[in-house]
């Protein structure tokens, strides 16, 4: 609570102008302009606030090395308050600004304004890693750096199941037992569910019903108790990192005894400082390297945060702003190949930008990103974490291309 009132003193202030940051080179020169849209006030911004950082940091970076080629981009950025209507109203603006392209944010807005982003063919590039946009053929112009919700939800189940079930007491006796917690009414919260139910019946867990869980909710005790009843061994969060920490803590104190797998959204380096010693041996997707790791491209990361926000120290950052970086680095190689190209026009922009990465790095620990015109997962691997002793430890990187290739291929894209 109290780093939430820190954002809120540092940040909101500089939201409530609308345009947080202007980015361009000198008068006169070429520009290009890019829209972000960003949740500093709303439901999820918990994780939002550091994100947009991470967005305006790495903007921050894309212009001290270049630009596009020689053009600075001019990056509007807005505090939208996870407000479906308020995207679309800045959307529109958007498109007045004659922006090339958006980094939008929440999948409820992306996924409303996907048809309308597929007639006008802008890019839009959206921390919304939702598997209902990676279907070319349905949303082409919706795109993300990270291994989509229903992949990772899938991965983090084979992970508990591969790793943790065959340690149970009760292994070769009875099947799993699983149980969902996420607010229902939220597009992003159940965006995998289909996908994480489909991958417990093909492994054999039993499926319990699921538990209504608000993302502002800071006591779960009815729905941990409703959950006591089935006696699940695992249970899956798909709320942000504020509700997820509430709900591990309950679950603990009411001795639930269930392991505990956590989308992404929900993931993070506030887990443990919100849920104490109930975040013990909670594992989660981690679509990244988390803030400050030692990986290649780590180092630019902490020195723009170090910067342009020093009044924030680097040990309250987040996989939140890493996040940010690895949606404007796509973004700025696409433009760099479009622009190569001769058009920066959006479809330009999809055809001779992101449809030709293969196995582009981007480095922070991401996987390299592919995308095709048939199919725009970026990748079938992907690393579960575990908290343990202090750390967010690997426990495995579940392979779901390698392991289940015919439904990989065929039937998963999509959903």
């Amino acid at each position: 609570m109290n780093t939430r009132n820190l954002w809120f003193k540092l940040f909101v202030p500089l939201f409530a102008m609308g345009i947080l940051i202007g980015l361009s080179t000198t008068a006169g020169a070429a520009t290009i302009n890019v829209g972000s849209l960003n949740d500093m006030t709303g439901a999820t911004s918990d994780v939002g606030k550091d994100y947009a950082l991470g967005i305006a940091e790495a903007m921050h970076y894309v212009n001290d090395m270049g630009g596009v080629n020689g053009k600075k981009i001019k990056l509007y950025q807005f505090d939208y308050g996870y407000r479906v209507p308020e995207a679309l109203t800045k959307y529109n603006l958007f498109k007045r600004l004659k922006c090339v392209a958006v980094l939008g944010w929440g999948t409820g807005d992306t996924e409303a304004l996907s048809p309308t982003i597929t007639k006008d063919k802008i890019p839009y590039v959206s921390a919304s890693y939702s598997g209902h946009l990676t279907d070319p053929k349905k949303t082409p112009y919706n795109l993300f750096f990270a291994t989509d919700y229903s992949t990772n939800a899938r991965a983090a189940i084979t992970a508990w199941f591969d790793k943790k079930w065959p340690n149970h007491k009760d292994y070769g006796k009875r099947k799993p037992r699983f149980a969902c917690s996420y607010m229902f009414a939220s597009p992003y919260c159940s965006a995998p569910i289909k996908a994480i139910k489909d991958q417990a019946t093909i492994l054999g867990f039993d499926v319990g019903s699921d538990q209504d869980v608000s993302l502002f909710a800071i006591d779960t005790k009815s729905q941990v108790l409703a959950m006591k009843e089935f006696k699940p061994d695992l249970v899956w969060h798909g709320n942000t990192t504020m509700s997820v920490a509430a709900t591990v803590r309950d679950a603990y104190s009411l001795g639930l005894g269930a392991d505990h797998i956590v989308n992404n959204w929900g993931y993070d380096e506030n887990l443990p400082r919100l849920a104490g010693k109930a975040a013990e041996g909670v594992m989660g997707a981690a679509v990244c390297a988390f803030f400050g790791q030692d990986v290649p491209g780590m180092d630019k990361v902490v020195e723009y945060a170090k910067k342009y926000n020093p009044r924030i120290p680097v040990e309250k950052r987040l996989i939140r702003t890493v996040q940010g970086w690895g949606d404007v680095l796509i973004l700025w190689e696409a433009l760099k190949r479009a622009d190569k190209a001769g058009d920066l026009g959006g479809e330009s922009i999809l055809k001779n930008g992101f449809e030709t990465f293969r196995n582009f790095d981007i480095g922070l620990g991401a996987p390299p990103v592919s995308y095709t015109s048939t199919d725009h997962r970026v990748a079938g691997q992907v690393p579960i974490y575990e908290w343990k002793n202090g750390a967010f430890r690997l426990v495995e990187r579940v392979d779901l291309k390698g392991r289940w290739p015919d439904k990989w291929a065929k039937e998963w894209i999509g959903w």
